[in-house]
């Protein structure tokens, strides 16, 4: 695709900060999510979002030093690391300290392997015909949880609101008017322009329904706002420092850990860290399709690794978190065609910034679900189709490539999971190892040789 901004060009500095809070509205409600999830599956400890937003910041800071700032991506907190934080989170703070430097190892280890090996094994292992319909997977495999957003049913089907659904689609029509027939500034922030749209929207809808006492209209929650100030204006309501993990872990003392731990939180995300793999190679490979560049050999997907490895330990040093790339992000670069390096950087300061301003934390935690699975529609729709077009240099007429795609799509698409005791290796995990061992199985495509 044509980019409106290269990696390297640099956009002026008004711009490129409404630019990094598109990205950042882009990937911030996961982000946000994982602690939330966390803090409910377990009752030892307590994660903080605003740490969790600090440790991404600097995590992908990390990122992009190590890749040379040569690949545009942000990192965000890791949602298949949930299940292993809430099983590290009975041996305290620093249990997901531990557990996440585990995770990060695995990378730090592979990208020491490719240092020697080289790369030439991931397009023989991850040809097209795997790697298109594995991307395809990533954003198809999400298509659920934006419905579910979008529908209002993603805490209870009881929730169920066609006046959210309203919400969520002008949210997503605002922001396809504003990509496609809006001016060129329009297209670069289109997200911004369409949830701000919809947030409008939503909260005269709310407004109404207070002073009619019409609970079905009442769309905005804005209590994580109103109760900041509920004993009045205080400064620390405000400016908040956010509760660091590596902080709380001193704090804490280790009381909850013991050498014994060591081999648990192993188990936990080892074989995790392993399965994201997959997803980083996917990410990366479908960003290089985006922007033009193919960054498995430049920067390389040994830096591209490490970084992730690196980043990752260090995001959840500060936030707790484990991080990896964002599909929400790659889709916001291919959306407005900007892959400059300076606007994921000014991401990433600005994240770090904003998460000791309570305020702005807690107005994101008042955007209505709907909208945001408005916004994830698009997002997840080119991650998806982004896939799909890696597939146009695929032979479909030759069965071999079919029963390869099929392999992959059709168990991910039906959440196909592999569960042994307390690892599980994830639908997109065992779909691209079905994909895989189909493809070597059998054997070379007879169709590149016409």
């Amino acid at each position: 695709m044509k980019l409106v901004y290269d990696i390297h060009d640099k956009p002026k500095f008004g711009a490129n900060l409404i630019f990094a809070l598109q990205q950042l509205l882009a990937i911030i409600a996961a982000t946000l999510l994982v602690p939330v999830l966390v803090n409910g599956g377990q009752s030892t400890i307590v994660m903080d979002q605003a740490a969790a937003l600090l440790g991404a910041g600097a995590g992908t800071l990390v990122y992009l030093l190590i890749t040379r700032g040569k690949s545009p991506v942000f990192l965000g907190s890791s949602f298949a690391f949930i299940s292993p934080l809430i099983g590290a989170a009975a041996f305290g703070f620093l249990g997901i300290i531990v557990g996440a430097v585990f995770a990060g190892l695995v990378y730090v280890l592979i990208s020491i392997i490719i240092h020697f090996v080289g790369t030439n094994w991931v397009n023989k292992l991850l040809p097209p015909v795997i790697i298109g319909p594995t991307v395809a997977l990533i954003g198809l495999s999400l298509s659920g949880s934006a419905i579910n957003n979008l529908n209002n049913t993603a805490v209870s089907a009881d929730n169920y609101s066609l006046l959210a659904i309203l919400c969520g689609l002008i949210a997503f029509g605002v922001t396809v008017l504003a990509s496609v027939k809006g001016s060129r500034g329009m297209k670069l922030i289109p997200f911004v322009i369409g949830i701000l749209a919809a947030y409008a929207f939503a909260s005269v809808l709310t407004l109404i329904g207070s002073l009619a006492d019409i609970e079905a209209l009442k769309i905005v929650n804005y209590a994580p706002l109103t109760n900041l100030f509920t004993d009045g204006f205080q400064l620390s309501d405000i400016f908040r420092v956010p509760e660091l993990t590596f902080v709380k872990a001193i704090e804490e003392g280790g009381q909850y850990f013991t050498p014994s731990a060591i081999a648990s939180l192993a188990l936990l995300f080892v074989p995790v860290g392993f399965v994201v793999l997959a997803e980083h190679i996917a990410d990366h490979k479908n960003l290089s399709s985006i922007i033009g560049r193919d960054l498995i050999q430049d920067p390389g997907l040994g830096k591209t690794v490490m970084g992730d490895g690196v980043g990752s330990i260090v995001g959840a040093i500060f936030g707790g978190c484990p991080n990896t790339t964002y599909g929400e992000c790659v889709g916001c670069v291919a959306i407005t065609g900007n892959a400059s390096i300076f606007t994921i950087t000014t991401t990433a300061i600005m994240a770090i910034a904003l998460s000791f301003f309570n305020p702005f934390v807690q107005f994101v935690n008042t955007i209505p679900s709907c909208i945001i699975g408005g916004i994830c529609i698009a997002l997840y729709g080119f991650i998806a189709v982004s896939g799909l077009k890696m597939l146009q240099v695929v032979d479909l007429g030759e069965n071999r490539n079919l029963f390869v795609v099929a392999a992959i799509l059709i168990p991910g698409i039906g959440g196909l999971t592999l569960n042994f005791g307390q690892i599980t290796i994830t639908g997109i995990a065992t779909a691209l190892i079905l994909g895989i061992l189909t493809n070597v199985i059998l054997g070379k495509d007879k169709s590149k040789d016409k």
